[in-house]
């Protein structure tokens, strides 16, 4: 009998890694294609040839995408509006999420519940235009990219989920003491929120650096306004290939190499993934711990 559920148990570990290996085969497989495209030779691109190792390696790619005069511009923007948008964002959610968790708020249901309500009814692109532009002025500005997004109703939600198993007394006792609701916020409260404040970074940041839309709508006729993700719309939406940076088969004068639309395209893909990247390893026990602990109740 012992020896039969022994078995089985090793035919369900067998199983289940032969599932998760699937998973991660799926999962990788994409990635590590658009980064052997990125470092190989154009040809094989173009001939529709998949793989996960460059077969010919080359750097031609990147720096066909380097010579676009917009990129410096559009990745230093790139990189202000997510660190602006991801501290101002987190910061008012974080603030609205505090006042929505105080119990002794009386408007607490009611602006609870119309936050909410915006999550399945918006009045449509055009008002949005329309406010944007006419009303608050924000048309081809920097601050197009920020005050727009600054509020997120399921940010302000996770926070203040988590901040509802905060134990009450520590609020109470600081009242006591004579502390003021911004004091208790921002002495008490935030620091402990620490886990869930970096899991909701990282859902901002991640919006803020992949968004590219907002551009496309306000800032198309600034230049010096444009985006990382901007750059990539034109290359891989660009019809006419004469117009496109790098995107013709064309011969470079000076190293005799030979670029295709998507082999630019899959280096660019790669050049603004990377950051993203490379951030998420440092706050992963953060993400993992906040996505927990806030959707457990005491």
């Amino acid at each position: 009998m012992k020896a039969k559920l022994k078995q089985d148990g090793i035919a369900s570990e067998i199983i289940i890694i032969f599932f998760m290996v699937m998973i991660l085969v799926v999962t990788l497989y994409p990635f590590l294609n658009v980064l052997a495209l990125s470092f190989n030779q154009s040809q094989d691109s173009a001939r529709g040839i998949n793989m996960i190792v460059p077969r010919v390696w080359t750097l031609d790619n990147y720096a066909r995408l380097l010579t676009n005069d917009n990129l410096p511009r559009a990745a230093l923007n790139s990189f202000l509006r997510t660190v602006i948008g991801t501290v101002v964002g987190v910061l008012a959610a974080g603030t609205l999420a505090y006042t929505l968790s105080r119990k002794d708020y009386v408007f607490r249901r009611f602006l609870g519940g119309a936050f909410v309500i915006t999550m399945y009814v918006s009045g449509g692109i055009v008002p949005w235009f329309l406010l944007i532009v006419n009303t608050l002025r924000l048309g081809n500005t920097f601050w197009v990219y920020i005050i727009p997004n600054i509020i997120g109703v399921w940010n302000v939600i996770v926070i203040r989920s988590f901040m509802d198993n905060l134990p009450r007394e520590l609020s109470e006792s600081a009242m006591i003491d004579g502390a003021g609701d911004f004091r208790i916020f921002s002495q008490i409260i935030f620091p402990l929120c620490t886990p869930v404040i970096a899991t909701v970074s990282l859902w901002v940041a991640v919006f803020q650096w992949n968004s590219w839309f907002d551009t496309f709508i306000f800032n198309t006729t600034r230049i010096d306004l444009s985006t990382l993700q901007f750059e990539l719309f034109k290359i891989i939406d660009n019809t006419n290939p004469a117009q496109a940076v790098g995107s013709s088969l064309r011969t470079d004068i000076v190293n005799a190499a030979v670029v295709t639309p998507m082999s630019v395209r899959m280096a660019t893909t790669i050049v603004v993934t990377i950051p993203i990247i490379l951030v998420y390893p440092f706050i992963q026990k953060y993400f993992v711990s906040g996505m927990t602990l806030g959707a457990v109740k005491s």
